[in-house]
């Protein structure tokens, strides 16, 4: 249970016990990590349903929607994205932009990204009609890319072999936790494609494809992933699953 506490602990600001911060109990933290969006799923979920019995409009709607997931995270996950918009908007060398990413500055790259990622998320949140179908596969979006997120981790080389995910993925068998977090995200997939077909399977192809550039991106422009660039995938994960999600309902879907 030590490993799940550090996991929470770590990746949202819910209360839990107090965590054994042990090697052994952070090896196995990210293989709980798709349980944080699980929690953030249930919410969601609740939070849509409030709005429909209540006949709230869609900006209001929307608005706590985006807010939810960053709230209960911390905004852990968005700090990544924005030190790795930093990065990346500089240009620089590799080494270089490994150093942007541990600078405690924000820049105008960051501010600039910020900005128009949460533009664009609260207007596909307010594109959203809460239905019966679009609920679970709206739910199921924190799961698939904290599932897809620890993958990434276990596979993908770290940039710097140091560092707060390298601790985490350090004393981990990998093979194991590739095991788990493949499995859980075939699962959280299959739940998504099977409750609504087109909807969800447009949600989680939009997921695969992020994380093809992930994984290409993080190798040409880093050398491997950093927590930073962790968090960076994560919101553009969300972001896309929500979109097509938007579009698809759109479109008749």
């Amino acid at each position: 249970m030590n490993s799940l506490f550090v996991a929470f602990a770590m990746y949202s600001k819910l209360p839990v016990p107090r965590a054994d911060w042990t090697k052994e109990h952070m090896a196995w933290a990210l293989c709980w990590f798709p349980l944080v969006g699980g929690v953030i799923g249930l919410l969601l979920a609740v939070w849509l349903r409030l709005a429909v019995l209540l006949s709230l409009g869609p900006m209001l709607r929307g608005a706590v929607a985006l807010l939810l997931p960053i709230a209960v995270s911390g905004g852990i996950h968005l700090d990544g994205f924005c030190d790795t918009a930093d990065a990346l908007g500089s240009h620089q060398n590799r080494e270089r932009k490994l150093e942007i990413l541990k600078d405690s500055h924000v820049g105008a790259f960051a501010l600039i990204a910020c900005a128009l990622y949460l533009l664009v998320f609260f207007s596909a949140w307010c594109e959203i009609t809460p239905t019966g179908q679009a609920i679970p596969v709206l739910a199921l979006i924190p799961v698939l890319s904290r599932c897809l997120s620890g993958l990434g981790a276990v596979t993908i080389p770290n940039a710097r072999g140091s560092g707060l995910l390298a601790t985490f993925t350090g004393a981990m068998n990998l093979f194991r936790a590739r095991l788990i977090l493949g499995l859980l995200t075939v699962l959280a997939a299959a739940a998504m494609v099977c409750w609504a077909p087109v909807m969800g399977g447009a949600a989680v192809s939009a997921s695969a494809l992020i994380l093809l550039y992930y994984s290409v991106m993080s190798r040409r422009q880093f050398g491997g992933i950093t927590g930073d660039l962790a968090g960076f995938f994560l919101q553009l994960c969300e972001l896309a699953a929500v979109f097509s999600v938007a579009v698809t309902q759109a479109a008749g879907g």
